[in-house]
């Protein structure tokens, strides 16, 4: 595996490349199947079943270097023609169930998303796919046993769904590499907010709930923290990622390492909206609220060589959209 230093930068590619975005009506692969249509060198395609995801999340269908495919990665069967029939050079693998309500609520949906992540490997290995990068999540840490929170260190110490198949899909893309020299990224992303992420998520629904001066509800005493990272930290992170050869198997937090409560997020989106909201207060939740989370983003700052955005700028930013 390669080791990173201050020097890595940004390689532009002049190269034609085919690229699928499993999971792209989705957050954080919408926006970065937007990203990548914005050049005319990448050829992209998007695979979703549009459970959890939307098309309003994907760049324009006219653009003649995109295509989306309704298809469902967990499917062999709709997988397969998709990539024998493209050739792809690169695949971003985030297609998963996710939300933590949603997750604990559909276990069993949770656990078929190791299927997809054998289908995208044996595929990729299977069509020539040069590298494969996968959406892993900060819930592979569990309860943290040391913050911040190292890519090294991964305790295994949580029992829900989700973090056991993002374990899980890890090994298998290392693996893969190991036994078929299948070059992969893993991107473990910590709470990654924007404009296409939609209100099952903490900050847009905080902010749709203090611009209707509706309450806005807590669990426990708010004491639990998160950090935040604006989709244009990630997207920058991913891009360089992408196009540096010299930093394949690498394993990266993805994220923000300012730590803030829930409480505070709540107080400073009613602060900076002017609202009404007040602040409810619901019993904790049984399970998957972590109490903490941080990560080490030491790999993150020497490949995107620049400051982070700050929570009041990317509130801000979230603040000026209709």
């Amino acid at each position: 595996m390669p080791s990173l230093t201050a020097n890595n930068t940004n390689i532009e590619t002049t190269k034609k490349r085919k690229i699928l975005i499993t999971g792209g009506a989705g957050n954080v692969g919408g926006s970065l199947a937007c990203r990548l249509t914005q050049s005319p060198l990448n050829e992209v395609v998007v695979v979703d079943n549009l459970v959890t995801g939307s098309i309003e999340k994907l760049p324009p269908r006219d653009l003649p270097n995109f295509r989306f495919i309704k298809a469902d990665v967990n499917d062999l069967d709709d997988l397969t023609p998709v990539m024998t029939a493209h050739q792809f050079n690169y695949v971003f693998h985030y297609a998963a169930l996710v939300g933590v309500q949603r997750t604990l609520a559909n276990p069993v949906a949770v656990l078929r998303d190791i299927d997809g992540i054998r289908n995208v490997l044996s595929l990729s290995k299977n069509t020539g796919v040069e590298r494969v990068f996968f959406a892993s999540s900060s819930e592979v840490y569990g309860e943290p046993v040391e913050l911040p929170q190292h890519e090294e260190t991964t305790p295994l110490n949580s029992r829900l769904p989700y973090a056991i198949i993002k374990n899980l899909g890890e090994s298998y893309f290392r693996s893969y590499y190991q036994e078929f020299e299948l070059p992969f990224n893993v991107f473990r992303f910590f709470n990654t907010y924007g404009p296409k992420q939609s209100t099952d998520f903490v900050v847009p629904k905080f902010i749709e709930l203090a611009r209707t001066n509706q309450d806005i509800t807590v669990y426990g005493d708010g004491s639990q923290t998160r950090t935040f990272c604006y989709i244009d930290d990630n997207l920058d992170t991913v891009t360089r990622v992408l196009n540096d050869e010299s930093l394949a198997g690498e394993t990266i937090n993805i994220g923000s390492d300012i730590e803030h409560t829930v409480l505070d997020l709540a107080e400073r989106i009613i602060r900076m909206t002017g609202s009404r909201s007040k602040i409810r207060h619901l019993p904790p939740l049984e399970e998957g609220d972590m109490t903490r989370r941080c990560p080490d983003i030491t790999k993150m700052r020497q490949i995107l060589d620049r400051p982070l955005m700050s929570l009041d700028e990317g509130l801000e930013r979230m603040l000026s959209l209709p």
